[in-house]
Parts: C-alpha cells; sequence; structure tokens
C-alpha cells in the first residue's frame, strides 16, 4: 500500500466506510506492510476515544458485562467500538471467537462496531494487534472503545496500559475467597465491580475489597466498588458512570498525559521486542542456529541462558 492509497483508505475511513475499516483492521491485526502504511496514516487522527478494559477471572461475566455498557453507552448517544479478545489453541492457533455470538444482539446497531481477535498465545490478556485495533477504532471516530480480556489469570495485567480505565470484575461464589488478594490484576483496577450480585456472597466480596482498598489508602483516585446482575442489566448505569468518573479525573489531574505516555513506552517495547525476535529467527542461519541450541538444552549440554547469548551473539 503506497502512502497516497493509505490516504485514500484514510478518508474512505473517516467518512464512515465500513469495507475501508473492515479492510485496514485485517491489515493492521496481521502487521502487513500494508498495515504499518495505513497507521503512520491513521495514528495523527488517534487519541480522542474514551477507552475502558474490562477484564476478570473466567466465568466472571465479562462478555455480559460488556454487551450491556455498550447498550449503556448506546443509550447516552456515544459510539460504541469493541474489541473482544478470545483464548487461541496453543495448538492450532485457532479461536473460537465466541464473543461476537454473545454479543449478537449489537450487529444491528450501525453505532456498534465489533471486533473479535484471538489472543494467539499471549499471555498478557490481549493479543499482539490489540492496540492497532483499538487505534483504528479511535481513527474511525468511536466515541468508547471497550476492550475485553481474556480472562485466565492474575497476571494479566496488560490492560492496565492498553486501557485508560480498568474495570475488574469479581464474583461471589468461585471458590477462592481471597480471589481479590491476588497480586498484580488487583492492583490495576480503576473500578471494581461485582457482578452476580444476586448470588450469596455478594457481600462478602464488597467487604474484602472495601477492605484491601482501605490498605492503599492515601491514593488520588479511589476505586468505587459497584455491585450489579449484568443479564438484568443492574448496576450497569452505575458502572458507565464510575468509569466516566475515572475518565473525568485523568483529564482534571493531567494525569492522563502519563497514562498515554506509559502506553506508548509500553507498545513501543512490545513491538521492539517482537521485530527482533522474527529478525532473529528470520536472519541467515538464525533457524539453523535455534534448532541446534534447542537440542544442546535439551541434552542438557548447555543451559537456556547460556543458549541465549550463542543466538544472539554468534561468534
Amino acid at each position: 500500500m503506497t502512502r497516497s492509497d493509505a490516504a485514500t483508505l484514510e478518508e474512505r475511513l473517516l467518512a464512515g466506510d465500513r469495507r475501508a475499516r473492515a479492510r485496514i483492521l485485517t491489515e493492521v491485526e496481521v502487521g502487513s506492510a500494508r498495515g504499518l502504511e495505513a497507521m503512520r496514516v491513521l495514528y495523527p487522527k488517534t487519541g480522542r476515544a474514551q477507552t475502558i478494559g474490562i477484564t476478570g477471572s473466567p466465568g466472571a461475566g465479562k462478555s455480559t458485562v460488556t454487551n450491556a455498557l455498550a447498550k449503556e453507552y448506546r443509550a447516552r448517544d456515544r459510539s460504541v467500538g469493541i474489541v473482544a479478545v478470545d483464548p487461541s489453541s496453543p495448538f492450532t492457533q485457532g479461536a473460537i471467537l465466541g464473543d461476537r455470538v454473545r454479543m449478537q444482539e449489537l450487529t444491528a446497531d450501525k453505532g456498534v462496531f465489533m471486533r473479535s481477535l484471538a489472543s494467539r498465545g499471549s499471555l498478557g490478556g490481549l493479543s499482539e494487534g490489540s492496540m492497532d485495533v483499538i487505534l483504528v477504532l479511535d481513527a474511525f471516530g468511536k466515541d468508547v472503545i471497550l476492550i475485553e480480556t481474556v480472562g485466565a489469570g492474575q497476571d494479566e495485567v496488560e490492560i492496565a496500559g492498553t486501557a485508560q480505565t480498568t474495570l475488574l470484575i469479581n464474583t461471589p461464589g468461585m471458590g477462592d475467597d481471597i480471589q481479590a488478594m491476588k497480586a498484580g490484576i488487583m492492583e490495576i483496577a480503576n473500578v471494581l465491580a461485582v457482578n452476580k450480585a444476586d448470588l450469596p456472597g455478594a457481600d462478602i466480596v464488597v467487604s474484602q475489597l472495601s477492605a484491601l482498598l482501605s490498605l492503599a489508602s492515601g491514593a488520588a483516585w479511589d476505586p468505587p466498588i459497584v455491585k450489579m446482575i449484568a443479564t438484568e442489566g443492574e448496576g450497569i448505569r452505575e458502572t458507565a458512570d464510575a468509569c466516566d468518573r475515572h475518565h473525568a479525573y485523568l483529564l482534571e489531574s493531567g494525569e492522563m498525559a502519563a497514562v498515554e505516555r506509559g502506553r506508548a513506552r509500553r507498545q513501543i517495547v512490545a513491538l521492539a521486542r517482537t521485530q527482533l525476535l522474527s529478525r532473529l529467527v528470520q536472519d541467515s542461519g538464525g533457524e539453523e542456529r535455534l534448532g541446534e541450541l534447542v537440542a544442546a538444552v535439551a541434552e542438557r549440554e548447555v543451559d537456556p541462558h547460556t543458549a541465549v547469548e550463542r543466538w544472539l551473539h554468534p561468534s
């Protein structure tokens, strides 16, 4: 894609051409040369959308909450983009992309656009192409972008470096009374929600969260705790209000600039890591050296750290 072609696509995208959007999203998701050129053209048009990351353990109801929040923001006459990441098979890298099925009722609304992505083995709850997809939806003019992570564990904190506001979904009766104490994921939450609040133990989860937040007293932003029953739409308006208050806080306090710098740094480092690894493998003899080193490590002839040094700096 030449610069002029990318510019033409940009014009079509900003004019609301859904085909242009779909084409650009496909190109940037796979990281093609066309996609990279499109991102160069589109990037100056980004930075206007409010981004909300939605994370939590499997079964917490993230898709239901995302669906309900999308409808709430549409009721407020705000256009919505949804980036939903589904887990990939570790063998085929394929994914069911079930979020698209679960949110099917939104597909008839032209004010909502959803993109399902496969995690492709990423351990941070997002796929490698997620950030670029979010930026395209931003350039397309979406007011609010909801980002639903895979949600497989406490280490999935990458969303905090991607979204301006992180909504952590907790639920009662998950067989883990200290789920709120998990390191990492609790610390990234800007808004806490207790979903399925009609189940026994919901008040206990709220009390646990309140107790944990009290330990971090003195923080500039005090994460609110919202009870909800997402399947019934209860508590969704309050959750959207809480997310909007956090967004307003970032703008009014001047912290939005720090959030954007942190996001930019994480994306640059992540892209650099990916490109360096790709070049290392594709380099002349790189794959062959890797195979030899893998065999040496498997046979306990060298340790993995030494193998990495030899791969990076062949003598």
